[in-house]
């Protein structure tokens, strides 16, 4: 198969860890026979000084034109410290996601074996933990009307939302759900909130679609609370716009490093890879960032177009860089590999399934019915 990639590395270490993610789809092209073109496109802090504007025109078109986008990560400090700036480099992230609908955010918090020392959660509490969060990604708060006045001493940030929008992303849940363990929570602050009464209300509705799904609800404040207590309880987790980020920053504390955990953001046409992590500017350069979420974004990317030998071949490669103990500062203090030659490690073994004896269960879907 072939397919084109845009690839937007952004600030920080984004385009470092995506370099990596480059390096794997080429030994997934050269082992199983498909063909990757690649793309660089300009966004964030990045495209700002280039280009005026956080998302130019000609990033548009690229992903456009695209059939998938690679992401790296957004953000910049001279930005992030300076409250009086009127445009600043997640603003291309949001109009990114609100241009091409990217309307759910699907981010798996799975727990690898090897790496289970790395949390600061108990071995026993951590076991057997295997969720994804599904965050809806094109409203709510995020893309709100926002006010402030000429004092700035006053400000406002309008959170928003129609049935449609709760609807659409809650049957993608349900339907993962499905696929899974046939659990799912929705988390919102419905006891305060009259948009996460709405969405209450329509995720009920629903679920009455799926009868097979056991669903039940909790408020953010407790949701937040029993993925420490208890993280095993989840399967599929569905929310709304801030609280989704928020949990599953959170999650990447059970993984024990946010340099793990990968996420899809999908809609009706068109669909985007990108660690959860941020640009991490006091990394930039020093060839010390973890690339594995990056990493598993791009096994997520082939899983989603059907290509599960290769997205399996990725993972089976990560899993054995853990094994090995090949990994970035982050996940072992006393490591020495850096960005590149953990990089190289992975790519270097990602093989056939049918070459592979070590290949198991643990290896096999990352996401979980990420295919839209």
């Amino acid at each position: 198969m072939q397919f084109n990639v845009a690839l937007l590395g952004g600030d920080g270490i984004g385009p470092e860890v995506l370099a990596q993610s480059v390096k794997c789809l080429q030994a997934v092209e050269e082992t199983f026979g498909h063909k990757f073109e690649f793309t660089k496109a300009a966004i964030g802090a990045d495209a700002i000084k280039k280009h005026g504007v956080p998302f130019p025109e000609e990033t548009y078109n690229a992903c456009k034109n695209a059939d998938a986008i690679l992401f790296g990560a957004i953000g910049a400090p001279e930005f992030d410290n300076d409250p009086n700036v009127k445009i600043w480099p997640e603003q291309g992230l949001l109009q990114l996601r609100k241009g091409f609908d990217l309307f759910t955010n699907i981010r798996p918090v799975k727990i690898f074996p090897a790496l289970i020392k790395q949390s600061p959660l108990k071995k026993e509490v951590l076991q057997g933990t295997d969720l994804v969060i599904y965050r809806e990604l094109a409203g709510g708060i995020y893309f709100g009307e926002k006010t402030t006045n000429k004092e700035n001493t006053f400000a406002t940030d309008i959170c928003s939302y129609s049935e449609k929008e709760i609807s659409r992303v809650a049957h993608l849940a349900f339907k993962a759900a499905k696929k899974r363990r046939k659990k799912l929570t929705l988390v919102d602050k419905a006891n305060v909130l009259e948009t996460s009464r709405l969405w209450r209300k329509v995720v009920t509705n629903v679920s009455e679609s799926y009868p097979e799904i056991a669903f039940d609800c909790l408020y953010i404040d407790n949701a937040a609370v029993q993925m420490i207590l208890n993280p095993k309880q989840f399967d599929v987790i569905l929310t709304s716009n801030m609280f989704g980020d928020i949990l599953s920053d959170q999650g990447s504390v059970l993984a024990g490093s946010i340099g793990l955990l990968p996420s899809a953001s999908v809609g009706i046409g068109k669909a985007m890879f990108e660690p959860i992590h941020g640009s991490y500017p006091e990394a930039k350069g020093k060839n010390i960032a973890n690339p594995v979420a990056s990493i598993l974004s791009t096994a997520m990317f082939l899983e989603h177009f059907g290509l599960i030998e290769e997205s399996n071949a990725v993972v089976s490669a990560v899993l054995k860089s853990f094994t090995k103990k090949i990994v970035t500062p982050d996940i072992l203090g006393s490591s020495k590999y850096g960005t590149d030659y953990v990089g190289d490690f992975i790519a270097e073994n990602i093989v056939d399934v049918d070459d592979n004896p070590n290949m198991n269960d643990e290896n096999i879907g990352l996401g979980k019915s990420t295919i839209i």
